[in-house]
């Protein structure tokens, strides 16, 4: 698996607008072939920062991914909403490989 990072410098005074952005894509991005792994807010420390992690098989997924997206209408309205409302400052992309044997690890139980 691949996995598209993505690192968002956010207006922290639009804080719900980012969060209704990021609910909206819960809808989009499963539906255009991604397997979103989750956004995320800042909760404490530095305020600005957020992500976004989408994982496909490998890199022609993300390829295919993305020509299904430009078709989405939800998703190019979603895309409108964060450029007419200025939330989203920055936005960083970078593709990381899962290290086997470390992804959705859950904790023990011991008895």
């Amino acid at each position: 698996m691949v996995t598209c990072f993505i690192r968002y410098q956010i207006d922290p005074f639009q804080r719900e607008a980012f969060k209704t952005y990021a609910e909206n894509w819960g809808r989009i991005i499963p539906r255009c072939g991604g397997h979103l792994l989750g956004y995320f807010l800042p909760h404490e420390g530095t305020n600005d920062i957020a992500w976004g992690l989408i994982g496909f098989d490998n890199l022609a997924a993300y390829e295919r991914y993305r020509a299904r997206l430009r078709d989405d209408a939800e998703g190019r309205a979603n895309f409108a909403f964060a450029q007419d409302a200025r939330f989203i400052l920055r936005e960083e992309r970078s593709f990381v490989d899962t290290v086997g044997g470390t992804f959705c690890q859950v904790p023990q139980m011991r008895t």
